[in-house]
């Protein structure tokens, strides 16, 4: 692995005080743009972003530039691109507003010219929001105001419900009686090599069923899976990336509309996996301002805000760069590097494996080899913790950033990746990098994993109380 190198694009490069013991390249996001804050303290310039949703939504984000006279002012475009990038995919949106002239006119180039933006901007404006993407500068005296609505999500349990959780790997589905689960089930499954939605519909209903024989009638039923959904309606979806899309925009857009009219339109609810992962963390843990951050086949984050309720976020952070070395590995389907997929997932344990030295067959699935993985590490092996160490120093340099975003009192990781012993050390690494770099968060952000049976089952359980109807039980 070639070593980092000390500056990308005028932004410099801070290694991190904790080195993960299989990438000694990382390049901790947080510590970019710490640095860079730092530099520019005595002679910088306000700069504001704003991104709109749409229904209203507008999110503000205020932070600094270096005065075009200083040195730093190189690293302009680039921390401000970085950080334009983690607002898109962790708050949304189809038009960008930046009160700096110049710095709109190089991000309209970066959306139109490169690969990363190209893919950025389609995905915001066509896919998501259905409307034309765009970078516009405005003056701060016409500067749009911040308009944040929230709404509650789930915690409804009254009559007999079934809650799912679709992943890339597998699929969850549980029953569950007045908020008492008395069944659930795990399917392994691979979704995205099937470009027949027939199959995509067959498969959830397969799941369902095999719930609804524990129940004595179905009242509700509540969904996560990963993607964006609006209203219970597909939007993005790596579920379904084999799907033509013609036949996407024909049938599984309103796929779950059409799997609701199957059980004869009881209510039924759909949402992010993201957000489930942080529901059923704010119901555990009995508090607020909770991220949950689940480890899967891809990453799933969720928010809950310190009054309880979701916002209309993406919250999809498997997007959001966290690693600012120009070496870090490239997502497959953004073209971007350094983002959270590469790092909190289990295609993050693929990667580590040979660096590790673990013998294990490279055309197994990936869900097969973390498994692998997990094996060695029940067995001892210490190759196999140190890929648990490198995700937890990952982890902990990525909360430092994700507060830069969010007001986070709790943080909740989940999923298949954390699974046995090497879920201890992920969080053990995590709390280890707070503690020695940024001990202001150490004394205010709690972590947090649940038990083995939620850490799998825990999203579908929880899945359940999204529809507020549902008859009593």
């Amino acid at each position: 692995m070639k070593p980092a190198p000390r500056s990308h694009q005028g932004l410099l490069l801070v290694p991190p005080r904790l080195v993960p013991p299989l990438d000694g390249a990382f390049r901790p996001a947080v510590l970019a743009h710490r640095a860079f804050r730092e530099a520019i303290a005595s002679d910088r310039l306000p700069l504001r972003i704003a991104l709109e949703r749409g229904e209203g939504d507008v999110s503000v984000f205020d932070t600094w530039i270096a005065a075009a006279a200083r040195p730093e002012a190189a690293g302009n475009f680039h921390v401000v691109e970085r950080l334009v990038k983690f607002l898109l995919w962790s708050r949304g949106g189809w038009k960008v507003s930046v009160s700096d002239p110049v710095i709109a006119e190089q991000l309209q180039r970066h959306y139109r010219e490169t690969a990363p933006g190209r893919f950025d901007a389609m995905l915001m404006g066509k896919k998501i929001y259905d409307r034309p993407f765009s970078v516009d500068p405005v003056p701060l005296d016409r500067f749009p105001a911040a308009q944040e609505n929230t709404a509650p999500l789930g915690r409804h349990w009254q009559g007999s419900r079934i809650g799912f959780d679709l992943g890339a790997s597998d699929r969850k589905v549980a029953a569950v009686i007045n908020g008492k689960t008395v069944f659930s089930d795990e399917t392994i499954w691979d979704p995205r090599s099937h470009s027949d939605p027939q199959w995509h519909f067959d498969q959830i209903m397969d799941s369902l069923h095999k719930a609804a024989a524990h129940l004595p009638r179905v009242d509700a039923i509540g969904g996560s899976a990963a993607g964006v959904y609006v209203n219970s309606q597909v939007r993005v979806a790596s579920l379904f990336r084999g799907v033509p899309e013609e036949q996407f925009q024909g049938r599984v857009k309103n796929l779950f509309h059409e799997i609701r009219r199957a059980w004869k339109d009881i209510p039924m609810e759909v949402v992010n996996d993201g957000e489930v992962t942080a529901l059923a963390g704010s119901m555990a843990i009995n508090d607020n301002a909770v991220l949950g951050v689940a480890l899967g086949s891809s990453q799933a984050v969720g928010y809950v805000t310190p009054d309880g309720n979701i916002t209309p976020w993406l919250n999809e952070l498997a997007f959001a760069p966290v690693d600012y070395n120009p070496a870090a590995p490239v997502d497959e389907w953004s073209q971007d590097y350094g983002c959270g997929v590469q790092y909190f997932s289990q295609q993050a344990v693929g990667r580590l494996i040979p660096v590790a030295g673990l013998e294990i067959d490279p055309g197994l699935s990936l869900p097969a080899r973390l498994v692998e993985v997990q094996r060695f590490m029940a067995a001892g092996d210490e190759r196999a913790a140190t890929i648990y160490q490198t995700l937890g120093i990952y982890l902990g340099y990525a909360i430092a950033h994700y507060a830069d975003f969010y007001e986070i009192r709790h943080l909740l990781i989940l999923g298949r990746v954390t699974t046995g012993p090497g879920g201890q050390i992920i969080l053990d690494q995590a709390r280890e990098v707070l503690r020695q770099e940024f001990p202001e968060l150490a004394a205010r952000i709690a972590l947090h994993t649940p038990e083995e049976t939620e850490k799998r089952h825990g999203q579908a359980m929880a899945a359940a109380s999204l529809p507020a109807e549902g008859l009593k039980g």
